[in-house]
């Protein structure tokens, strides 16, 4: 019973297809518990951002079942208020930013908080502030993205997505867009939400910082995950020829 308690997101045959010729999922099953961080690796076009919107319904899934929290969305016949119901239990940092240009940093972590949650704007502004704090951008809270750096921007993006208090964070390489040297700053505050046991689902193609934050690291091939293991499994001492293959191909970029 206590394990059960513990599991946060349930994925069961879980299947996207873009058309006949295109099947992106095949058949995913996993389970992720509570406090769990879990880094996805694999080469591009493998399904691995596409897994990551099914989970919110960003893209809708071909079939399969996803349940996170106390609710579940069944593909095959499932109504729109189960989506906004599934919606509120994630929330997604995407890899371009997404910020709204017209609105300030702080503007951009309120408006989840006021229009979706309908929030007072003084209640809205305070938690707000909090959060840009907690990502080390309250000096710039009264700057438009257009005065921020790639690496501000996305760090806005994250107090963004902890604002609506979401049970699991989701990350579709959130380091893709940026500069080498911006990078950092925005894994160390991916690091520091890890280490105070935010639930997170982090697509990257940063190996060594999924080794240094993750739990357990899935990879994926061909539309399916072809390991789910520890760090020191799956990256240190991978048994599967393609993973070690993929490695050595990612270490020699």
């Amino acid at each position: 019973m206590m394990e059960k308690e513990k599991q946060l997101v349930k994925i069961e045959h879980l299947y996207k297809e873009f058309d006949s010729d295109t099947k992106v999922l095949k058949d995913i099953n996993l389970t992720i518990n509570k406090n769990e961080v879990i880094a996805i690796l694999g080469p591009s076009g493998t399904g691995k951002s596409t897994l990551l919107r099914c989970l919110n319904y960003l893209t809708e899934p071909t079939s399969g079942v996803i349940s996170i929290s106390d609710v579940t969305v069944d593909a095959a016949h499932h109504t729109k208020k189960e989506i906004l119901e599934l919606r509120k239990h994630s929330s997604m940092v995407f890899q371009s930013y997404n910020l709204f240009k017209n609105k300030t940093a702080l503007e951009n972590v309120m408006e989840a908080l006021t229009q979706v949650q309908k929030k007072p704007k003084a209640e809205a502004e305070k938690i707000a502030l909090e959060l840009l704090g907690k990502v080390g951008m309250l000096e710039r809270k009264d700057f438009y993205p257009s005065k921020l750096s790639g690496g501000q921007q996305q760090r806005v993006g994250i107090a963004r997505a902890l604002a609506v208090n979401p049970n699991v964070l989701l990350f579709d390489e959130p380091t893709s867009a940026l500069d080498p040297e911006l990078v950092g700053e925005v894994l160390n505050t991916i690091k520091k939400l890890a280490e105070e046991g935010t639930t997170m689902i982090l697509v990257t193609h940063e190996v060594g910082f999924a080794r240094e934050v993750a739990t357990r690291v899935l990879f994926m091939d061909g539309g399916q995950i072809a390991a789910d293991g520890t760090p020191e499994k799956i990256i240190d001492h991978p048994e599967n020829p393609r993973i070690r293959q993929f490695l050595n191909f990612v270490n020699r970029k």
